[in-house]
């Protein structure tokens, strides 16, 4: 990170983890902990999905869990991919029929998961730490 620019980036993008996976594990947390799961169980099966708690608990997980391992920088990509499918139902399955102003802060985090599933996490995320450790640990085991 020796310019300007590189920086920004780093920085910017730990800023939009931390504040969208804190957001995405908010909105979980009242699901997983709250008590709010025997309504979204029932919202999902309104919805016609097969299993309806097995997928209310996967949304819910991957709100919360997704949410707190995007802030860490840990399993970024798969966990935004498991945010995005999650926000793109809630949008355009959910609140097909609301007005835009429902879906929008389903469709803000899903735009968020998006940009994080192309991009990776960055550079300060525990992805890139485990990562630089993995590879000098091989670096250093090869060459003995």
């Amino acid at each position: 990170m020796d310019s300007w620019r590189a920086k920004g980036l780093a920085v910017g993008l730990l800023w939009l983890r931390v504040l969208m996976g804190l957001g995405m594990a908010y909105h979980g947390s009242g699901k997983v902990f709250g008590g709010q799961m025997d309504g979204f169980i029932r919202g999902v099966s309104s919805m016609g999905f097969p299993l309806p708690g097995l997928f209310a608990w996967a949304a819910a997980l991957s709100e919360f869990l997704g949410g707190l391992l995007i802030v860490m920088g840990l399993a970024t990509r798969p966990a935004a991919l498991f945010v995005l499918v999650t926000m793109a139902v809630a949008a355009l399955v959910r609140h097909a029929s609301d007005p835009f102003q429902v879906k929008e802060l389903a469709l803000a985090y899903a735009a968020m998961a998006g940009a994080l599933v192309l991009t990776g996490p960055g550079p300060i995320a525990l992805d890139r730490f485990l990562g630089r450790w993995c590879c000098q640990k091989e670096t250093v085991s090869t060459q003995q």
